[in-house]
């Protein structure tokens, strides 16, 4: 019912790419640039400012985007109304989610999903990303929710909320009176990481590679394999360790822990809903688009 061509548009102004468009929307990148210049026809105005293989959003972009996401609002609202109006949801939703979406993110919404689909029993397992994947994969669950940056052509990512891993400490640390190292002395900090096949190890690897530090190089202490160790170890160790910001929301209020600034190093990340290509099962999509309607973000 909404229109396809502002839905072209969005996906383009997001991506800032035609090619990675068209893989988005399984239509042709020929098919892209023509729903572009209607738009453009339509509103007799440039959207796209082009500099050789990259595009940017002229003025008139900005604002049709920033017109169309309200749209986009509304109609996933309306759809997701008048579906409830006609299907009595029912049946098993199998998540799988990385251990601090699982922990910390995840349960209040399922809470509130439960309560308007009272016909749903959602199960929920705890893995790492590597674990989930694999998982979805071979249909041990319906849905998964992760971290990371590697991205698997089996699956469709569709964005959740954003995050950030922050290095923490105990109160009390030799390093909590300063709040901020640099670079070289962080490779002196004994380190809690998270276990191999871990989202969370993943994204640290990467922001570390962008400045030519291996994880290699890094004092680590220990791996430990959940959230909850970690931050048991850290009250009772001069040892540190790079944390969700949601998983820790308690202990900074209560002044047991403190929040270390790295120089140049910034570890923000996008946790993601997957599914497989071509899986049109009808609780997962429900449970996404739920969660997008009511902007759960935590």
């Amino acid at each position: 019912m909404f229109d396809f061509r502002l839905k072209v548009f969005y996906t383009v102004a997001k991506r800032l790419n035609f090619t990675k468009a068209a893989a988005e929307l399984y239509i042709s990148q020929p098919a892209v640039t023509k729903h572009i210049h209607e738009i453009e026809k339509h509103f007799n105005i440039k959207l796209f400012e082009r500099n050789g293989t990259k595009i940017s959003l002229t003025a008139g972009g900005t604002s049709l985007l920033k017109h169309t996401e309200k749209l986009l609002t509304v109609y996933r609202e309306l759809e997701f109304e008048m579906n409830g109006l006609t299907h009595q949801h029912g049946g098993t939703l199998r998540i799988g989610a990385s251990t601090t979406i699982a922990q910390y993110i995840v349960p209040p919404m399922l809470a509130v999903f439960h309560k308007k689909f009272a016909g749903i029993k959602p199960e929920l397992s705890i893995n790492n990303t590597e674990q989930i994947e694999w998982a979805l994969q071979h249909d041990q669950i319906d849905l998964g929710i992760i971290e990371g940056y590697s991205k698997n052509t089996l699956f469709k990512y569709t964005p959740f909320v954003k995050d950030e891993l922050v290095l923490v400490v105990r109160a009390g640390h030799p390093l909590a009176k300063s709040q901020q190292i640099n670079i070289d002395e962080l490779l002196q900090v004994p380190l809690l990481l998270r276990e191999p096949g871990s989202g969370t190890l993943e994204i640290i690897a990467q922001a570390l590679k962008a400045l030519g530090i291996k994880l290699s190089q890094l004092t680590v202490e220990m791996q430990l394999g959940s959230t909850e160790a970690m931050k048991l170890y850290l009250q009772n160790s001069d040892a540190a360790a790079f944390l969700s910001i949601h998983s820790i929301f308690n202990e900074l209020q209560q002044n047991r822990f403190v929040v270390i600034d790295i120089d140049h190093l910034e570890l923000e990340r996008s946790l993601y809903f997957i599914q497989k290509h071509g899986d049109e099962s009808m609780l997962p999509g429900l449970f996404i688009d739920f969660c997008t309607m009511n902007n759960l973000k935590l």
